[in-house]
């Protein structure tokens, strides 16, 4: 497993909070403009702490780090036990000053404190204020974090922080999913430094954490991520050579290497994901991290996947999904009066839970339908990421999905195989699965319904309005548009109208008027291999033609043409109109869509094989020229490596072939006309014997590629089916009961410091009376003693647990054993006075020990040292009696 060392230090914050310098880190990204929308979320942040088995040590580390005057309020969910009286309110407050609070139903939530979940409840936030929610799971299953941090989620949006500390399962991961869906931060203890790593590791292995540090560090991260936020109004670009700023830099270096441009995207999003990449590598400084890439290609692909943010699950938003179902599926499948096939897309699927959720809704109302007609529905699912494809294509799921769809829908949909769900081939084969870039790739069209869900609050509203009028362009009139819940539609309103009050679902609306026209990408191959067009001639710029020149002198003498990897055409030498034409519409500078007939088959076949190899190709074609005859054209393909600045470009050069001499022929009309019918029936047949040839090589290797990815995803399939990521519920019933055993024993250890604290005070209490006092079990063993005790019996630390009676006595009280056996019998208590062989006199007093249950566990023999007392007592009785006999005697003389 990767291990996260991030320095941080209180120092840190300190100078965070008294210095106005600017600060070390990614270059904040501008501000962005009030959105209306969250109007009503809280103006501060709310950190939400999610543990449970060993966390309330985590948790006090966490919160002993934490500034005073923060501004931010932190909410402590914890898996409590149910039957106990919670203290984890009085065991906080050691560790904080400010005020931790048991949350009441209504309370409301305010910054500079901590409010702690009370035991068998769900808590969510709304409005400002915490409520409490009756569980309606079985006691073991309940995912309290979860329950809070989805609605976190909902109500703070990109000011919800969510941190997961030490725990046993799962719980967490769905909510955090949900806070990074609306870019808010998430925080996980390092696994190595947590008691139990399970949940800390769950959020990690699903590559939900942002920041990954000690739990005492997590304070001093989130507080440089608020601090930095503000701070971003006015940024001081830092001095460059050419002017540029470092995030610029590494949108720059990722373009080249991936062909992907994340110009558009948000800078504060692009710049959470390069934070976390700096954090694991240890670099404080983005100039330092910018170097990096440089050096090492393979960090440019881990951030690419960095930045491709996953986040989805089955029937998000289950009320939208209702609407669907009920309301825009029948309105939809009305346009089809006599049956026909709809068509969806899912743009950005991630893993297919979306476009699959989709399928499965459709199914479902086929079924709940009484009408006869019959209708069907294709799905195409495209993402960005070619290894969610991956997983899409699958159709494997793991068991926690049943979190998310009802148990009927599994049973109906689902396969269980070892712990995890595969989805039934009726529900697989309704879904295309392809990668694409939604902003360079051409879109799909006519489509019935398109969802975009949460991909656009990542992206700028530039570009969030072109891929509007993109949709529209998709959409059949009437379509439908599916939005993520933390998307609007701005200043869209002349070719969108909403489908219900508060949902995220758009009718398709043709505008009143005419709107700007969409410019697609138009690529016979896939933009994800090469730069467009500006790219290439951005980086060559003038030296272009001279580059180009010289590639044709070393290479090739003829007419040619130096194209990109997706076939645009930079550079042209020589006379091509023979060879290339300008296609009819729109000016169109693609060597596809400009080659003639004749040889278009051939090139566009010839150049997706010399991509994948270094040496020249040549294939032989035949151009039919405007009479209607065919001569033949050997057309040479070069993939270039150098020079660096052409790398990646292909060089295609066209040479007449000059047909063989012919042996002279009589002069006779017939016999001229039937050699000329003759000499192009061949040369036709020439060309479909080749044509033919190259479609088998071609389907050859299709159904080798085929078979090898089939080879792949049935190894992909055992692997997955071997693994067992989920726990079993058994499992996960005895991990929560471990959890609430462990906060049951944390309120055991507060209450044992104050049992030790009582014993100290009545082990104080005893030694300053200078009682005797020594505790007997019903088996007459001693249990305890006071220091005083040795005087009378020769007891030693080491004689507790033994019997009494085996003990060497002082007293000359024999009938103390018969005593000790009347009062545990009668419960009635004994006094009496009795000496020491040193002649000492104490006042014994046997009691009846009694627990605070009123049973009787024993007795407590007391001895209070009266040998000062008794000897006053002795000397005034002498007194006593010498004044009686002087008062006799006076009284008999007087008589006599």
């Amino acid at each position: 497993k990767k291990k996260y060392n991030v320095v941080c230090s209180h120092e840190r914050l300190l100078l965070l909070k008294k210095t106005t310098e600017p600060q070390k880190g990614p270059p904040p990204p501008p501000p962005e403009k009030a959105d209306p929308v969250n109007a009503s979320i809280p103006p501060f942040p709310i950190v939400a702490i999610g543990a449970s088995a060993g966390g309330l040590e985590a948790i006090e580390l966490f919160l002993k780090h934490v500034p005073e005057g923060c501004g931010m309020a932190f909410v402590v969910i914890q898996h409590l036990d149910p039957d106990h009286i919670c203290v984890l309110p009085e065991l906080l407050q050691r560790s904080t000053t400010m005020k931790v609070l048991q949350v009441t139903d209504g309370m409301k939530i305010s910054p500079d404190s901590v409010y702690v979940i009370p035991p068998n409840k769900n808590m969510t936030v709304k409005g400002g204020l915490l409520h409490l929610h009756v569980p309606t799971a079985t006691r073991g299953l309940r995912l309290p974090i979860d329950f809070f941090f989805c609605s976190l989620a909902e109500e703070c949006s990109e000011r919800g922080v969510g941190a997961i500390l030490s725990g046993m399962g799962s719980d967490g991961v769905k909510g955090v999913r949900a806070i990074k869906e609306k870019n808010g931060l998430v925080l996980v203890q390092e696994p190595t430094s947590a008691k139990f790593d399970s949940m800390p590791r769950s959020v990690i292995d699903a590559d939900l954490a942002d920041i990954v540090a000690l739990a005492e560090e997590l304070p001093v991260r989130i507080m440089e991520r608020m601090n930095i936020v503000p701070a971003m109004a006015n940024p001081s670009p830092p001095p460059e050579e050419d002017n540029q700023s470092n995030l610029e830099k590494i949108i720059s270096l990722l373009r080249s290497r991936t062909r992907n441009d994340f110009t558009l995207y948000k800078p504060s999003s692009l710049y959470r994901r390069i934070e976390r990449r700096m954090a694991i590598h240890q670099i404080d400084a983005i100039a330092g991290y910018t170097d990096l890439l440089k050096k090492n290609p393979g960090e440019l692909n881990l951030l690419f996947k960095e930045i491709l943010i996953g986040v989805t699950s089955f029937f998000r938003d289950p009320d939208m999904w209702d609407y669907l179902k009920n309301e825009a599926l029948p309105k939809l499948l009305a346009l089809y009066p006599t049956g026909g096939e709809l068509r969806a897309w899912s743009c950005a699927c991630s893993t297919g839970e979306e476009a699959y959720s989709l399928a499965m809704l459709f199914c479902e109302y086929q079924d709940e339908s009484a009408s006869d007609v019959s209708y069907t529905l294709h799905i195409f699912a495209t993402d960005l990421d070619p290894d969610a494809i991956d997983r899409a294509r699958t159709g494997v799921f793991p068991a926690r999905i049943a979190d998310d769809i009802s148990p009927e829908r599994l049973q109906r949909f689902f396969t269980k195989q070892d712990n995890r769900y595969h989805i039934n081939k009726e529900i697989r084969g309704m879904i295309t699965f392809a990668p694409q870039n939604v902003i360079m790739d051409p879109p799909f069209s006519k489509l019935d319904i398109l969802i975009c869900r949460n991909l656009l609050i990542y992206l700028t509203t530039k570009l969030q309005v072109g891929l509007f009028r993109l949709f529209h362009y998709s959409l059949k009139p009437g379509g439908l548009l599916f939005l993520g819940s933390a998307e609007t539609v701005p200043n869209m309103t002349g070719i969108f109208d909403p489908a219900s009050q508060g949902s995220n679902l758009y009718w398709h609306r043709e505008p009143s008027v005419r709107q700007e026209q969409n410019v697609f990408p138009l690529s016979f191959v896939s933009p994800l291999r090469g730069l467009p067009k500006e790219s290439y001639m951005q980086k060559t710029d003038d030296n272009i033609q001279s580059l180009a020149e010289q590639v044709i002198i070393r290479q090739l003498s003829a007419p040619s043409v130096l194209v990109s990897d997706t076939g645009d055409i930079v550079y042209i030498s020589g006379r091509t109109g023979k060879y290339l034409e300008p296609a009819a519409g729109k000016a169109n500078m693609n060597i596809f869509a400009m080659a003639r007939e004749g040889i278009r088959y051939e090139l566009g076949s010839a150049f997706s094989k010399v991509l994948h190899q270094t040496e020249p190709l040549t294939v032989r074609t035949g151009l039919i020229s405007d009479n209607g005859f065919q001569h033949a054209v050997d057309i040479t393909l070069l993939k270039i490596d150098e020079p660096s600045s052409l790398k990646g470009m292909v060089m295609i050069c066209f040479h007449d072939v000059t047909p063989p001499s012919k042996p002279r022929r009589r002069k006779q009309s017939d016999v001229v006309l039937g050699s000329e019918r003759t000499e192009v029936l061949e040369q036709e047949l020439l060309a479909l014997r080749e044509e033919l040839r190259t479609t088998r090589e071609e389907m050859q290797t299709s159904q080798e590629e085929f078979r090898s990815i089939n080879e792949e995803l049935q190894s992909t399939n055992e692997e997955l089916q071997s693994s067992n990521e989920e726990l079993t519920t058994s499992k996960e019933e005895m991990q929560s009961m471990n959890e609430e055993l462990q906060t049951v024993n944390a309120e055991l250890n507060f209450r044992l410091d104050e049992f030790n604290r009582l014993n100290d005070d009545m082990k104080n209490l005893l030694n300053s009376t200078e009682i005797a006092t020594v505790f007997l079990d019903n088996k007459l063993s001693v249990r305890r003693f006071t220091p005083g005790i040795n005087k009378l019996f020769k007891l030693i630390q080491g004689d507790v647990g033994r019997p009494l009676t085996d003990i060497v006595s002082n007293l000359n009280y024999p009938e103390l054993y018969d005593h000790v056996q009347d009062v545990l019998r009668t419960l009635v208590f004994v006094e009496n006075q009795v000496t020491s062989q040193q002649g000492s006199c104490y006042q014994v007093r046997i009691m009846p020990y009694r627990t605070t249950g009123d049973k009787i566990d024993g007795v407590v023999i007391t001895f209070i040292d009266i040998t000062k007392t008794k000897k006053i007592e002795n000397e005034l009785s002498d007194k006593n009696t010498r004044l009686k006999q002087e008062l006799l005697s006076d009284k008999g003389g007087n008589h006599g």
